[in-house]
């Protein structure tokens, strides 16, 4: 059957299109997507309160150790210390790595709330870290 993942939007998405994506994103720009629907569902209630109309699309990776293989995936297991660097490079449009997939954890209101107190200096590293585990 394969992994299913979500993609939330104001519109439905047939295929993966970076053209719509953002600059400085948690993992720079890129067409981002759950396996969990309930994200998805309440990512694209963000658009149908903006827009009018919020879609959730469903794709399908049928073999995820044939996609490791032939791309340059990076996995963050968990919110560490490679993870905050590597968030921080992203949203300062600093990250040059080209992975064609990363999977891992991104910031939600708290932890985003974290991070932005740790680039204004207000909260050291470890600090920021406990502040992402929760």
């Amino acid at each position: 059957m394969g992994l299913v993942l979500y993609h939330g939007s104001y519109a439905s998405v047939a295929k993966p299109d970076l053209s719509f994506s953002r600059n400085n994103l948690d993992f720079g720009k890129g067409f981002y997507v759950t396996p969990i629907k309930a994200h998805a569902v309440k990512w694209s209630a963000r658009f149908k309160r903006r827009r009018g109309q919020g879609v959730v699309s469903h794709y399908t990776v049928s073999d995820m150790a044939v996609l490791t293989r032939e791309a340059s995936v990076k996995i963050f297991e968990t919110y560490s210390e490679e993870w905050l660097e590597f968030i921080i490079a992203c949203r300062r449009g600093e990250d040059d790595s080209n992975f064609d997939v990363v999977i891992g954890g991104i910031a939600n209101d708290k932890v985003f709330d974290t991070i932005q107190l740790y680039l204004d200096g207000l909260v050291d590293k470890t600090s920021a870290l406990g502040g992402a585990c929760v």
